[in-house]
């Protein structure tokens, strides 16, 4: 489906600021670092849409992207693409880091509108505690998840497959699907997985 707009419509510290108009929300999720603005900047088909940064944890707010897109010659399907706070290797005080989790988790327990959450992991990492702490936690409040491998295009071919088998066993039980923000393979997958869920 081709995007036909995309714009920032909400920047939020707390529930108070988030949207109210009930559009479907898909939030991403993820370590600092991972790739979420440039990924989202891809599925927006925008190059500056969300900022990105080579410094770890520059997102501390909530930031809520509307994109609209062709879903049929008469109608368009918006959705709303949620920015969170990135976890794990940012540099900033333990109390600021607290915050981050309160912010994340008042946002990911009442938010009615949201249809999936999106876990983004770097093909060459390998999982820890916190993303299996992550999945499980949202299965617990029965929020949709599926894992988004993002910098495919850092490895190899025959090094990528391998690492995409050893994630596909890691994250067993759920939905894989393998991207590159930077060659925009997977892009369209990514679109389709969401779609499902909307």
């Amino acid at each position: 489906m081709k995007v036909l707009d995309a714009r920032r419509v909400a920047t939020a510290s707390g529930p108070a600021g988030f949207p109210r108009d009930g559009v479907p929300e898909v939030a991403f999720l993820g370590r600092s670092n991972v790739g979420k603005s440039s990924l989202l900047n891809a599925l927006a088909g925008r190059r500056a849409l969300a900022r990105t940064s080579a410094t770890p944890g520059k997102t501390r707010l909530l930031h809520f992207f509307e994109v609209a897109r062709d879903a049929t010659e008469r109608a368009r399907r918006r959705v709303l693409l949620v920015d969170l706070p990135g976890y794990g290797w940012a540099k900033v005080a333990k109390s600021e880091r607290a915050a981050w989790q309160r912010l994340v988790e008042s946002y990911l327990e009442a938010r009615a509108a949201l249809r999936l959450a999106i876990l983004l992991h770097d093909v060459r990492r390998d999982p820890t505690e916190d993303e299996h702490l992550l999945l499980a936690w949202l299965a617990e409040r029965g929020t949709p998840a599926l894992v988004a491998v993002t910098k495919c295009d850092k490895e190899k071919p025959m090094r990528r497959a391998a690492r995409l088998r050893a994630l596909a066993q890691a994250y067993a039980g759920h939905e894989l699907v393998a991207t590159s923000a930077q060659t925009k393979d997977g892009v369209d997958a990514l679109w389709r997985a969401i779609d499902a869920k909307l």
